[in-house]
C-alpha cells in the first residue's frame, strides 16, 4: 500500500470510527434523542454535497428530491416540535452535528480505498488503527467502573452491539460502497428511526399511529427514489 493510501485510511479511521463514535456518544449524552434523530437527517446531505464537491458523483434533480423527501419523513416522524432547543443541550447539538459530517466525510473519502482493497480488508484496518486510540480511553474510563457489578446480560448486550450494528454494518456499509455511490449508501440511515419506531411495540410495548405510517411511505418513497435514479445513472455510465 502506498503511502497516501495509508494517510487516507488513517483518515478514515480517524473520521469514522474514533471522531464519529466519541461524538456521537458524548453528543447523546448532552442532548435528547429525537435531537439526534432530527440532527442526524444531516448525513445523506452532507454526503450527498461532498460526493460532488470530490467529484465522486454528479448530482441529479431527483436524488436531491429523494434525500429532502426521507429527510422530511424523519422529521416527521420524530416531531421537531418535541426537540429540546434550550441552551443546555446547544453543545450536544452541535457535537451531534459534527458527527453527522464526519461520517459523511468517512463514507465518501473511504469509496476508492473500498474498491482497491476490498471491503473486509478496508474496515479490519479502519478499526486495528482506531483501536490505537480507543482501546487507552476504554481502558481507562472501565477502571473507573465496577465490571464485578455488571451483569451478564449487560456483556451480552455489549457484545451484541459490537458484532452486529458496530461491525458487520461498517463492513456491509463498505461492501456497499464498493458498488454504488456514496450518497445512496447515505440516505439508508434514514430507515435506522423508521426500524426503532418499528420495533418500539414489540420490544416496549408502545403502539404505531398514522404519524408512523405516513412517515414510512415519505422514508422509503425518498430512498426508492434516490436508488432508481442512481441505477439509471450506473446503467448509462456502463
Amino acid at each position: 500500500m502506498p503511502l497516501k493510501d495509508i494517510v487516507l485510511l488513517t483518515a478514515c479511521s480517524l473520521l469514522g470510527i474514533v471522531g464519529n463514535q466519541f461524538l456521537f456518544v458524548k453528543g447523546l449524552s448532552l442532548t435528547t434523542v429525537i435531537n439526534v434523530e432530527i440532527l442526524s437527517t444531516t448525513i445523506p446531505v452532507y454526503a450527498l454535497a461532498t460526493s460532488i464537491l470530490l467529484g465522486y458523483e454528479r448530482g441529479s434533480r431527483k436524488t436531491l428530491i429523494g434525500v429532502l423527501l426521507s429527510a422530511a419523513g424523519v422529521l416527521y416522524l420524530v416531531n421537531p416540535l418535541h426537540a429540546d432547543l434550550s441552551g443546555h443541550s446547544t453543545l450536544g447539538n452541535v457535537l451531534i452535528l459534527t458527527n453527522s459530517f464526519l461520517y459523511a466525510l468517512y463514507l465518501v473519502i473511504s469509496k476508492n480505498l473500498v474498491e482497491r482493497y476490498g471491503a473486509l480488508n478496508v474496515v479490519t484496518w479502519i478499526f486495528l488503527v482506531g483501536s490505537l486510540i480507543t482501546v487507552p480511553v476504554g481502558i481507562y474510563s472501565l477502571q473507573r467502573e465496577n465490571l464485578a457489578a455488571i451483569s451478564a446480560t449487560v456483556w451480552i448486550a455489549v457484545a451484541f452491539i459490537i458484532i452486529f450494528p458496530t461491525v458487520t454494518a461498517y463492513y456491509l456499509n463498505a461492501w456497499a460502497l464498493s458498488r454504488v455511490p456514496p450518497s445512496l449508501v447515505a440516505i439508508y440511515i434514514y430507515l435506522q428511526p423508521l426500524i426503532a419506531f418499528g420495533f418500539a411495540p414489540l420490544i416496549l410495548g408502545e403502539s404505531w399511529s398514522w404519524r408512523t405510517i405516513v412517515a414510512a411511505v415519505m422514508i422509503f418513497g425518498g430512498v426508492a427514489l434516490v436508488t432508481r435514479d442512481t441505477d439509471r445513472r450506473i446503467h448509462v455510465s456502463v
